[in-house]
C-alpha cells in the first residue's frame, strides 16, 4: 500500500486526467465545429500572413489573437514578456495545460505570388526590410485559435485550465526566454502538460512525433572583421575585410569536416555578409552573421572554439586587427517526455492511422520552445505536421527537385486542410490529458 501512495499523490496532483477518451467521437466533434467555423480561421490566417511583423514588433498580430481569445471567454494578458499574450480559460478542477504558438515572421521578401502575399517592410537592424511568414507561424496561429474554439465548444466534456500563450520572437530565440523571465509560471502556474507543433514541407494530413531529443541547439554568430579601407585600384595599401570574411566562410567548414566527430550532427551556416558601399572602395570593416546548430553539448563547445580560432587566424593571415566575435546562445534542444509522447502518439494513430509516424531522427532546426520545458514544463510534447498537397510534392520530386521548405521565399503551405489538421491534432492532444 505504501508503494502505491506516491503514484496516487501524483494522480491527485495532476487531476483526473488518467482516463480513456473516445478518439473517433472527439475527432468527429472537432470536425463538425471546423465545418461551421473554418471560413473564419481561413480569413484570420490570410490576414496574419498578409501583415506579418518581426520579433518583438508583433503589436497588431498579438492584438488580433487577443481579440479572438477574449471573444471565446479567455482571460487575456497582453504585453507579457514584450509583445506576448497569455490567455487563460478555467473550466473546473483538473490539469493546467499550456498550448504555445509563435507570433513573429522573418526578415525576407515573399515571392509566392499569392493574392494575400506580404508586401510589408519593417525596420531590421536599422534598415527597411521586407517581412514574410515563410516559417509557418501564421498557420500555427490559425490552428491555435481553432484549437481554442474547439476546446471551448467541447467544455462539457473536460475539466481543467487552458493556458494558451502567444510567444513573440521565436526566430531570434529571445521570446520564450523573455516570457519565462517575466514570471510566466510564477503568475499563471506551472503547467502539468505543454504542447506545441510546427508545419513543414511534408504532405498535409501527416504528422511526425519523437520521444526525447526533437530539435537542435542553436547559437547565433556575428563577427566584425576589421581592415584598412582604401581605393579599389590600390589593394596593397589596404587590409581587405571582405577577403577576411570570405576566407572565414570557407575555412570554418573544416571545423565540421575535420574537428567534430564524423557521426555527430553539427552545422555552421553563414547567412549574411555586409560590407562596403561601392565596387571601387575597399571598406574598413565587414560584418558576418551566421548560425550554429548541434545536438550534443560537447560538439557545440568544440565548434564554438573552432569558430573563434578560425576568425582569429584569418585576421592574422591578413595582418588585420583581431576581429570581434559575438556568439549569442539561442534555443536549446527541445526534449519530448517519452511517456507523454507515447500517450499522445496512441491518440494520433487512432485518429490519423499510419499518417501519424515516429520520426526516426531529431530535426536539425532549433526551437526556443525548449525554454518553457527547461523552466519546468517537462511533461511536454512538440511535433511536426505537413502543409503541402501530396500531388505538389510528387510533381516536384518527379522533376528531380523538392517543394520549398521553411524559410524559403516560396514556402506556401496549403491553408486547407493544413489548418484543419493542426486544429485536430492539437485539440486531440489536449483533450487526452484534461480531466473528465
Amino acid at each position: 500500500m505504501r508503494k502505491l501512495l506516491p503514484a496516487l499523490a501524483v494522480l491527485l496532483a495532476m487531476g483526473t486526467s488518467a482516463h480513456a477518451r473516445d478518439v473517433a467521437a472527439d475527432k468527429a466533434a472537432i470536425d463538425a465545429g471546423l465545418d461551421r467555423g473554418y471560413a473564419h480561421l481561413d480569413a484570420l490566417y490570410k490576414d496574419i500572413h498578409q501583415y506579418p511583423e518581426l520579433g518583438m514588433q508583433e503589436v497588431q498580430t498579438a492584438a488580433k489573437l487577443a481579440r479572438e481569445m477574449r471573444a471565446l471567454g479567455f482571460e487575456v494578458t497582453e504585453h507579457f514578456g514584450g509583445t506576448g499574450i497569455v490567455a487563460i480559460y478555467k473550466n473546473g478542477p483538473g490539469p493546467l495545460v499550456l498550448v504555445r504558438t509563435e507570433l513573429d515572421a522573418l526578415p525576407m521578401e515573399e515571392k509566392t505570388g499569392l493574392p494575400y502575399a506580404s508586401h510589408v517592410v519593417a525596420d531590421y537592424h536599422g534598415k527597411p526590410t521586407p517581412v514574410d511568414h515563410s516559417c509557418g507561424h501564421d498557420i500555427h496561429m490559425a490552428a491555435w485559435v481553432g484549437a481554442a474554439q474547439a476546446l471551448v465548444a467541447m467544455k462539457s466534456q473536460w475539466r481543467g485550465t487552458l493556458m494558451f500563450i502567444g510567444q513573440p520572437a521565436e526566430e531570434t530565440t529571445e521570446g520564450a526566454r523573455a516570457m519565462v523571465a517575466a514570471g510566466l509560471f510564477q503568475k499563471f502556474g506551472m503547467p502539468d502538460y505543454a504542447f506545441a507543433q510546427h508545419v513543414g514541407p511534408a504532405p498535409f494530413g501527416t504528422l511526425a512525433y519523437r520521444p526525447g531529443v526533437n530539435s537542435s541547439n542553436s547559437d547565433s554568430l556575428e563577427i566584425t572583421f576589421k581592415g584598412r579601407g582604401g581605393h579599389g585600384s590600390m589593394p596593397d595599401l589596404t587590409i581587405d575585410p571582405v577577403i577576411e570574411a570570405a576566407r572565414f566562410t570557407m575555412d570554418v567548414q573544416t571545423v565540421i569536416s575535420r574537428e567534430k566527430p564524423a557521426g555527430a550532427f553539427g552545422v555552421i551556416t553563414v547567412g549574411a555578409i555586409q560590407s562596403g558601399s561601392a565596387g571601387n572602395i575597399i571598406p574598413d570593416s565587414a560584418i558576418l552573421r551566421g548560425t550554429i546548430r548541434t545536438f550534443d553539448g560537447k560538439v557545440r563547445e568544440k565548434m564554438l572554439d573552432g569558430i573563434r580560432r578560425t576568425a582569429s587566424a584569418v585576421a592574422a593571415m591578413s595582418g588585420a586587427p583581431a576581429p570581434s566575435v559575438d556568439i549569442v546562445v539561442g534555443g536549446r534542444a527541445v526534449i519530448n517526455e517519452p511517456a507523454l509522447t507515447d500517450r499522445t502518439a496512441a491518440v494520433f494513430r487512432a485518429a490519423f492511422g499510419d499518417k501519424a509516424q515516429l520520426q526516426p531522427e531529431p530535426g536539425s532546426p532549433s526551437e526556443d520552445y525548449s525554454e518553457f520545458v527547461n523552466a519546468g514544463a517537462t511533461h511536454s510534447l512538440f511535433w511536426g505536421f505537413g502543409g503541402y498537397d501530396p500531388k505538389t510534392i510528387a510533381a516536384a520530386e518527379a522533376k528531380g527537385g523538392h517543394v520549398p521548405g521553411n524559410h524559403n521565399p516560396y514556402f506556401a503551405p496549403t491553408p486547407e486542410p493544413t489548418i484543419r489538421f493542426g486544429v485536430e491534432a492539437m485539440t486531440l492532444a489536449v483533450l487526452n490529458v484534461l480531466g473528465s
